[in-house]
């Protein structure tokens, strides 16, 4: 198997994986507070890359640690917190489904950090992406939870995470180790959590880890969405690259919408449905100008 399609399996394994987190974290937070869940998750993460990777990563250059500690603080810290904090005002349907726009939010911080300008054919998918965005935030009539308060937060976790793959490009090019890079990014990311952690009033509450229900979902947060997926991503990018891998954000909330129904009991409705489809195929359209980029020379061979 080729690393193009190796890069296509570890992208679709990733975001299978991530869409199923917010259900994870949704039943953490009946026991955990928000900044308890990501120190915990992070710090599982980190052990789990030590096992697989023992050997240290030793950089010289303090551009290259700034690039770093960027990461950490982006991808590992405030978009994983800004998500936590959204689900414990909105449903976890809402929370799949925005964090979708990452794509979209991604283009446009490229763009205004020197990358290529979106087409024509992006802004249409903008537009009618956050059609399908408001449909689902404004459709409370039938059941699907509104609450402005977590739909926002929600939002900005896509600026973040627009950053942090700016971060993750620029690391994909210094050569090193997938896992020795993305054990680096959690450690920044923990140190970055810990104001947090005090801000937020942290408790280990390590009695907690008794509940067999809780410390299943905290390991599979760690080790599974943590550990593994970053680091598929993180591969996935530098196979892809960032464009073709960010093609893959678009199925989080088809996962979501599925898990959250099956697990949490949430309502699909109707408009939660349209909603998801009108967002998905902005988000198609927004990349359809790449897509056909990439026809062109099959269609001239054949």
């Amino acid at each position: 198997m080729d690393k193009k399609m190796l890069g296509h399996g570890a992208a679709l394994f990733t975001i299978v994986n991530w869409g199923a987190t917010f259900i994870g974290t949704k039943v953490l937070l009946e026991t955990y507070s928000p900044v308890e869940i990501l120190v915990y998750r992070f710090i599982l993460g980190v052990l789990a890359l030590y096992l697989m990777c023992p050997k240290l990563l030793r950089i010289r250059d303090w551009r290259r640690e700034l690039t770093f500690m960027g990461a950490g603080l982006t991808g590992a810290c405030l978009y994983y917190l800004l998500e936590n904090i959204a689900l414990t005002y909105t449903t976890a349907a809402n929370v799949g489904v925005i964090v979708t726009i990452a794509p979209l939010s991604t283009a446009l911080m490229s763009w205004a950090a020197g990358g290529e300008r979106p087409k024509g054919w992006f802004f249409l998918g903008f537009v009618v992406a956050m059609s399908g965005i408001c449909l689902i935030s404004f459709s409370g009539g039938e059941g699907l939870s509104l609450d402005w308060r977590g739909d926002l937060l929600a939002v900005l976790a896509t600026v973040v995470w627009a950053l942090y793959c700016l971060f993750l490009n620029r690391i994909g090019t210094y050569g090193y180790s997938v896992l020795q890079t993305t054990r680096r990014t959690f450690l920044y990311g923990l140190v970055f959590m810990i104001p947090a952690a005090f801000a937020m009033d942290f408790h280990w509450g390590l009695e907690r880890l008794l509940d067999p229900v809780a410390t299943a979902n905290l390991v599979y947060l760690g080790v599974g969405a943590c550990a593994l997926c970053f680091a598929a991503w993180g591969y996935a990018v530098q196979a892809l690259g960032v464009i073709t891998s960010s093609v893959y954000l678009y199925l989080p909330s088809i996962v979501t919408l599925v898990c959250a129904a099956l697990i949490l009991h949430e309502p699909i409705t109707k408009y939660s449905i349209l909603g998801a489809g009108l967002t998905v195929l902005g988000l198609v359209l927004s990349e359809l100008d790449t897509f056909v980029k990439k026809l062109r020379p099959a269609g001239k061979n054949a």
